[in-house]
């Protein structure tokens, strides 16, 4: 199912209020592609131990927004947190609270539309970043040591801070979407349903990363689709390792 587009002729008399109005009626629809950003789930602190952020935990950033970390990984000893480069566009300092009183790290790189992926950098030695990403409603971690492409055909299951842990199928790889910004592509899709707040979380097969929500068809209430950024593009780039 390719998402819809806003009509260009309506956008170009539409003033810049109208135009944010349209978009998040669109949003909202039913059978539509939700691109809206994450809320939900926050780093978590144990008595008497340190925060923790891990995949799938929501970070705060200093432009207002509410990003879901994917995964996590390093290169060298420094750590990273994987978030989608639309939702990291126009920040540059993340905190793992919403109070923004804990800092953890600042942007490091963003590419979005082409892409889908930024890249947060961890600066705060006192918080812990975890390897593992959370379960969410299914409860505990998944342990991630790797990380693969897709095939069509093969199991998946995501964790979106909305609609919680979901398993599914792959149905399609090098897939085009097509965001208000422009287009992103080189995409995969599964036949598990989620919501606009399940953008950024972490999808897997068993402790093997595949990819990051980006993207979605339809609802959990009449059925959809979802939409990843492939993680090993991602660390390519980057030069990072899963762990």
């Amino acid at each position: 199912m390719i998402p819809q587009r806003i009509d260009r002729s309506f956008r170009a008399a539409a003033s810049a209020v109208a135009a944010m109005i349209l978009l998040l009626s669109w949003l909202s629809a039913a059978g539509s592609t939700s691109y809206a950003q994450d809320s939900g789930g926050h780093a978590t602190r144990s008595a008497g131990k340190a925060i923790e952020v891990r995949g799938g935990d929501v970070i705060h950033s200093n432009a207002g927004t509410r990003c879901t970390v994917g995964f996590n990984a390093r290169s060298g000893s420094s750590l990273y947190g994987l978030v989608t480069g639309r939702c990291a566009q126009g920040a540059t300092r993340w905190y793992a609270d919403a109070s923004l009183s804990v800092l953890i790290g600042t942007t490091t790189s963003a590419s979005f539309p082409g892409n889908d992926y930024a890249l947060v950098r961890y600066t705060n030695s006192s918080v812990v970043f975890p390897g593992e990403v959370s379960r969410g409603s299914a409860g505990g971690v998944q342990d991630i040591t790797g990380a693969a492409n897709p095939t069509v055909g093969q199991s998946v299951c995501h964790v979106g801070r909305v609609t919680g842990y979901r398993c599914g199928t792959v149905t399609a790889v090098n897939v085009t979407v097509n965001y208000p910004e422009g287009v992103v592509s080189g995409l995969f899709r599964s036949n598990i349903c989620s919501e606009p707040g399940d953008v950024g979380g972490p999808a897997f097969a068993g402790s093997t990363a595949l990819g990051v929500i980006v993207a979605t068809t339809g609802n959990c209430a009449a059925g959809g689709a979802t939409y990843y950024q492939p993680v090993v593009e991602w660390l390519s780039v980057y030069g990072l390792s899963l762990y």
